[in-house]
């Protein structure tokens, strides 16, 4: 038997047995175990831990988780595409617990970090073009949230529904391009993000079918 094969069958078996244990696992924990990085942030913060500026490290933390769950979130389809591993179930509590990090970052920096100064905040948003991205993200990433339920799937039409939620892709790639810019100079982290996130997209691409020339 040729091993590609071999290995064809293996990975549908270990996907199987995995996606046998995965349905006995409730999906209400992963909020709970989602938020303890952030509760250890402010704890970290307000402790000390921080160090001198304990803002900064918050808010680039809280950002960070965000933009891992939103990678988690798209790395669901091709995982059960590649892979045969099925987390569809826990992909609406993932894409929430973006928001909520996401939620959380946008809110330290205008009630910590730029201390509700709306006017400067306005300005920054206007003229830094990370911000600007960044809050494009945002209020993109807003309607998934609130669509993020049983109701609006009926309300809206799965097909309507769906089509809403590809704003998932622009989110991710805007949240990307934010950390990126937030860095202003070249790191080694936010480029290994970009490199996911590009690559998750390219998942998404319908390359066309291969033309099968006929010999003669």
């Amino acid at each position: 038997m040729p091993i590609w094969i071999c290995w064809r069958i293996t990975r549908v078996s270990i996907s199987q047995a995995v996606n046998g244990r995965l349905r006995k696992v409730p999906v209400w924990p992963l909020y709970i175990l989602g938020a303890l990085p952030g509760v250890w942030l402010f704890y970290s913060a307000v402790s000390g831990m921080s160090g001198p500026d304990p803002i900064r490290p918050l808010e680039r933390g809280l950002g960070l988780y965000g933009l891992q769950f939103l990678i988690a979130g798209l790395a669901v389809t091709p995982l059960r595409k590649y892979a045969g591993v099925n987390l569809i179930k826990f992909r609406r509590a993932i894409g929430l617990v973006a928001f909520f990090y996401i939620v959380v970052h946008l809110a330290v920096w205008i009630g910590l970090d730029m201390g509700l100064r709306w006017g400067q905040m306005w300005a920054d948003i206007l003229k830094r073009p990370y911000i600007t991205i960044g809050m494009v993200g945002f209020v993109a990433l807003v309607p998934l949230a609130v669509t993020s339920n049983n109701r609006s799937v009926r309300k809206l039409g799965a097909a309507l529904w769906q089509r809403i939620h590809k704003l998932t892709y622009f989110v991710g790639a805007a949240g990307v391009v934010h950390f990126v810019m937030v860095q202003k100079v070249w790191e080694a982290e936010p480029l290994i993000y970009s490199a996911v996130v590009l690559g998750l997209l390219a998942t998404r691409l319908k390359w066309p079918p291969r033309r099968v020339v006929a010999r003669p």
